[in-house]
């Protein structure tokens, strides 16, 4: 099998992340000598041959410098996991649209150059698939660059929680042009969402009912400080549609950031309270932290993504492709229990279903 060509709209620190660990696991052959990666191989594709091909960014300190060295350029404050040779990739100059926010802008060197053709840049390093990281506020040019892979007829990945893959007519375009759809926003490896979600339904599947519970933020990268401005009410609706989706009945449910802390850097804190009832309707409450690193936390996650949208391209697949949305992001076009998920993804890869597109 060919490796999966990728295109990154964004060069944050989800893409710092990504590279890097393209990288750290290129060098290791079985899965019990790694760790960190829920799959080394996933459908014959290993995590070296997911190949960065192209990249697009609007800072200057970014644009026109190799991908080796425009991954650790500021505002960028993910950590240096690996050093990293020249790719020979350099990152070109995509259109601002609304791709930063009033806030943003104060971390942001904007580049004055000419905006690159991004159809043709993607047509001439052979991009199949264009991953959208850039931050969640930006709608216009999430949908921009989704358009520029239908015109380039590369599949498309909405790591954002901005409507695409869960968006019917969004789909209905990708059926038409017979390519591969998959989002929207990517849940993380080690992440609140999945976390709460899965204390929810270990505990109401042990008896007990949950009345009320809440998950909150705070984080120091860029898309924490973008969220703040832009989107943490997108975001607030989405995770909370997530986290009820784990309890069979109704209950008080709030899940979100909620800010910005400079000081934090890439590190994100998340915060779960719940409170319930077990035997003979005795009360219990929960609370509890969570202390991550914030990019890396995209990073295994979107290796799986990656190669199943290869495999969903190389098998003919179009469309909105639901085992991998289910499985791999917070607001997919159905949403599906942790177990539905996870057995459809594994069926998906295992082998070819009529049943795999939306």
């Amino acid at each position: 099998m060919q490796k999966a060509r990728v295109a990154l709209a964004g060069l944050g620190n989800c893409a710092s992340a990504l590279i890097q660990g393209i990288h750290y696991y290129s060098k290791y052959k079985k899965a019990e000598e790694c760790f960190g990666l829920r799959n080394l191989t996933l459908g014959g594709l290993h995590a070296k041959d997911i190949e960065i091909v192209a990249a697009f960014d609007v800072d200057a300190r970014k644009v026109r410098k190799d991908l080796a060295e425009a991954i650790f350029a500021a505002p960028n404050n993910a950590p240096e996991i690996v050093k990293i040779q020249r790719t020979g990739v350099t990152v070109n100059k995509g259109p601002i649209l609304d791709g930063l926010g009033q806030y943003t802008r104060t971390v942001v060197q904007l580049n004055d150059e000419k905006e690159s053709e991004v159809p043709e840049v993607l047509k001439e390093s052979k991009a199949e698939i264009v991953v959208n990281l850039l931050p969640s506020g930006a709608v216009k040019a999430s949908e921009w660059y989704a358009e520029q892979a239908l015109t380039a007829n590369c599949a498309f990945v909405n790591v954002t929680p901005n409507s695409i893959a869960s968006n019917s007519s969004w789909t209905k375009r990708f059926e038409r042009k017979n390519l591969p759809l998959a989002g929207d926003d990517l849940i993380d490896q080690v992440g609140a969402t999945t976390l709460h979600k899965t204390l929810l339904a270990l505990l109401s599947m042990n008896g007990v009912r949950i009345s009320e519970t809440y998950q909150l933020d705070v984080g120091g990268g860029t898309e924490s400080l973008d969220t703040l401005e832009r989107t943490r009410d997108i975001k607030r609706t989405v995770k909370t549609r997530s986290v009820e989706s784990a309890l069979p009945y109704k209950a008080e449910v709030v899940a979100g950031s909620t800010d910005y802390v400079d000081f934090l850097q890439n590190r994100r804190d998340s915060y779960f309270w719940i409170k319930g009832t077990y035997f003979c309707d005795v009360p219990m409450q929960i609370d509890l932290k969570l202390s991550t690193m914030d990019s890396p936390n995209a990073g295994s996650v979107l290796f799986d993504v990656i190669r199943a949208t290869k495999i969903a391209l190389d098998r003919g697949l179009r469309g909105a492709i639901l085992p991998i949305c289910a499985y791999a992001f917070k607001h997919p076009p159905i949403m599906l229990s942790l177990e539905e998920a996870e057995k459809s993804f594994a069926d998906f890869i295992s082998r070819p279903s009529s049943a795999d597109h939306e």
